[in-house]
């Protein structure tokens, strides 16, 4: 089997590629291990028309830095994918792909943990997990009691609308994926029902900048963990944001969309809606007020010479609601061939085999990336630490961090003097 490596990644999207950047800037011993290809799961999991939410000169690995014509344009699915295989290579990461880790345990006797795969075995003195925290879709209950004859994919299965059968479509979720989607479908001309849920919304552009801009700027991808997470423990999701322009459920209604309240169930194959479209739509005006009222504050406080706000047509025009709520829907009625749900991802980690680093829900024990297991880590995981965590451009924050944690762990293994450990960070920021 050889000696152990210092490290171990698992995964090569942009989470796990950055760590390794930094690892190799360290002169750590490391492999990345990949079920499939560079970028797998945005290969796979994204649909065809897909945008990166983020503009192009924040959409940064670490080491790079943006020096195209377009800072505030969008990378397609497949340019943002040949953009990790170049970094891979460029760098000579020792990516491995096509192998899958299915267990990672722990050997408490040699103190190191083991990856097992179906090519092998390999050994490492820390892991860090960057699988992905949002692989795996969710699905309500109630999916179960949908008829059998309606086509059911998740936001993670769809690719366009001409894989779909024909028939209206039912899009359960108006966050990013969904709006998105019901756009998407639109576009094609098919008929959308969009569910709507209490989702935030955003505007993509705002005061001659794009949103992300502006909310990088003023602190808001900073504001840690603690202060935005709910009595319950719960996160609120990312809002409404259209990839390229504003969508609202206004506009999207304009545009002929037919909007729902939240889906609540099946009731004598009649599929059910709560009576709370307006107060959904009205949450969404909030959520872009509030934003909007942020960030002119923050223009105020620093004198910044911006221009002045201008409406959003997307944000300005008047629903198109129907005369009465739909509460109901019957499939066949309407016909309404596929439903495609929207409704969240978490985390495939049934590999992790380590007590106490996933919780009853199997999902990461662990905060900004560190775990009770010594030498265990997550990295890119959604909201670990601050608003930035589970971002592209964030990555090379908490990579750095990591990677620190693993060299000053190893170094009181060994006797080493703190301040020889950290040295090497000079240079690699």
């Amino acid at each position: 089997m050889g000696s152990p490596f210092d490290t171990a990644v698992i995964g090569a999207g942009w989470a796990g590629l950055g760590v390794s950047y930094v690892l190799t800037k360290a002169g750590l011993s490391h492999r990345v291990l990949e079920r499939g290809r560079i970028g797998e799961t945005w290969l796979t999991q994204r649909w065809d028309s897909f945008h990166l939410n983020t503009p192009k000169f924040l959409t940064l690995m670490p080491g790079d830095r943006y020096e195209g014509s377009q800072p505030e344009g969008f990378y397609t699915r497949d340019e943002f994918v040949a953009l990790l295989e170049d970094y891979a290579r460029r760098y000579r990461l020792p990516v491995v792909t096509n192998t899958p880790v299915t267990a990672l345990t722990r050997d408490g006797t040699a103190g190191v943990y083991r990856l097992i795969t179906p090519v092998g075995e390999l050994e490492a003195r820390a892991v860090v997990i960057a699988s992905g925290s949002l692989n795996c879709a969710r699905r309500p209950e109630v999916a179960r009691a949908l008829p059998p004859d309606v086509l059911q994919i998740d936001s993670s299965a769809y690719s366009n609308p001409q894989a779909l059968p024909t028939g209206a479509v039912l899009v359960v979720g108006s966050a990013q994926s969904g709006g998105q989607i019901a756009e998407d479908l639109l576009l094609a001309r098919r008929v959308v029902f969009l569910s709507t849920g209490r989702t935030g919304r955003k505007p993509r552009r705002y005061r001659g900048r794009d949103i992300v801009f502006w909310e990088r700027e003023s602190g808001v991808y900073d504001v840690p963990r603690k202060d935005f997470v709910g009595p319950d423990g719960r996160l609120a999701g990312r809002p409404l944001l259209g990839a390229l322009h504003t969508i609202s459920l206004q506009s999207l209604s304009a545009q002929g969309v037919v909007l729902l309240g939240r889906f609540t169930g099946v009731a004598n194959g009649r599929l059910t809606f709560a009576d709370d479209l307006r107060e959904n739509i009205r949450l969404g005006d909030e959520a872009a007020a509030k934003t909007k009222l942020h960030i002119d504050g923050y223009i105020t406080r620093h004198r910044l010479d911006a221009p002045p706000a201008v409406d959003d047509p997307a944000e300005t025009v008047a629903p198109r609601l129907p005369n009465s709520p739909i509460l109901s829907l019957c499939p066949s009625e309407h016909n309404l061939t596929t439903v495609i749900w929207c409704t969240g991802f978490e985390g495939n980690y049934s590999f992790v085999k380590v007590p106490g680093v996933l919780n009853a829900r199997g999902q990461p024990l662990e905060s900004e990336g560190m775990t009770i297991a010594p030498g265990i880590y997550f990295a890119g995981v959604d909201f670990s630490s601050t608003r930035k965590s589970g971002t592209i451009f964030g990555i090379a924050e908490e990579a750095h961090r990591l990677v620190d944690h693993i060299i000053a762990r190893r170094g009181d293994e060994m006797g080493t003097p703190r301040t020889d450990r950290l040295g090497y960070l000079d240079s690699a920021l």
